[in-house]
């Protein structure tokens, strides 16, 4: 640990708590309660005060759909709408409806329920292992994690302009390629490209569902940034009321999501007061391991 990040460790009004005691705090969320056959019952964590993480509830209900599929099928894609703000002073309710087992494909379909009222619903598709076409877009040139500051490093270097969303436990690494929005806002509008290097700040047992939805946790925590980017804008600092609307992930080959990924994240389009962001997840070896697309509510208030 460098002096910066000691000096940032040592206060935790600077940083969230981080390593593998947080990360064992995730894994545990994902630890769903079974009910009743195809019922599922998970809780938030307590530093949650206003509503549910959208990739907290996508990643409980991949887990509770995954949970009523065969070990040697895989996630190859879900689709998911956020359609309420979950409680997270109240546990999430996840039906599960087994449309299709075929021989190739399984389908689900799940519903976060609160209050007897549908918060979320996802439909994941899982596959057997198939053989057949391969390419992949190369990734891109990048410093690699190695060479970038760690979160809490970025912060204590900050010197005043911090991200006010510091002192939340962080089970997921993150080091930034392009300048941290909180810093890059001041500049005014930029492309709208965001890029960090993303792991699971500890080590993650070997069920490959787990890692699937870990990565799913992980790809809501910075995509909206790159339509805020392109209008020099970020949560909380300025007047913004943003909220997930729907999101897409493809699952293209194996991975693990306690090695480093690169999230490389751009925005093609804004209109509505919504806007749209992509994201690709590169493994550090360049393999391009997964595609997410997601559209958010974004409203900036003069």
């Amino acid at each position: 640990m460098t002096e910066v990040a000691r000096a940032a460790a040592a206060d935790p009004g600077q940083a969230g708590a981080t390593g593998q005691p947080v990360l064992d705090k995730l894994v545990a969320l994902l630890d769903l309660e079974v009910i009743e056959e195809n019922i599922f019952r998970g809780v938030s964590p307590a530093d949650r005060p206003i509503r549910v993480f959208g990739g907290q509830v996508a990643a409980q209900a991949l887990i509770a759909a995954g949970r009523t599929v065969p070990a040697d099928r895989h996630v190859h894609s879900l689709h998911a709408y956020f359609i309420r703000p979950g409680d997270p002073s109240i546990p999430i309710v996840y039906e599960v409806d087994r449309i299709r087992d075929g021989r190739s494909f399984t389908t689900r379909r799940v519903v976060a329920i609160q209050r007897g009222k549908a918060i979320f619903s996802l439909s994941a598709s899982f596959q057997l292992i198939q053989q057949g076409l391969e390419h992949a877009d190369a990734m891109p040139q990048v410093p690699g994690p190695d060479e970038l500051l760690t979160y809490v490093e970025q912060v204590a270097a900050a010197k005043g302009t911090l991200d006010p969303t510091r002192s939340i436990p962080r089970p997921i690494d993150v080091r930034y390629v392009t300048e941290p929005p909180w810093l890059s806002r001041d500049k005014g509008p930029r492309e709208g490209r965001n890029q960090v290097w993303m792991r699971a700040d500890g080590k993650l047992a070997d069920d490959p569902l787990l890692h699937v939805c870990v990565l799913a946790y992980a790809s809501d925590m910075t995509l909206l940034d790159a339509p805020l980017a392109r209008h020099g804008k970020y949560w909380w600092l300025d007047n913004v009321i943003g909220a997930s609307l729907d999101h897409a992930m493809w699952f293209h080959r194996p991975f693990r999501a306690d090695e480093w990924f690169l999230y490389d994240c751009e925005s093609p389009s804004a209109s509505g007061g919504r806007g749209l962001a992509t994201g690709r997840f590169f493994s550090q070896d360049g393999t391009l391991v997964a595609t997410v697309v997601q559209e958010g509510l974004l409203r900036v208030i003069d």
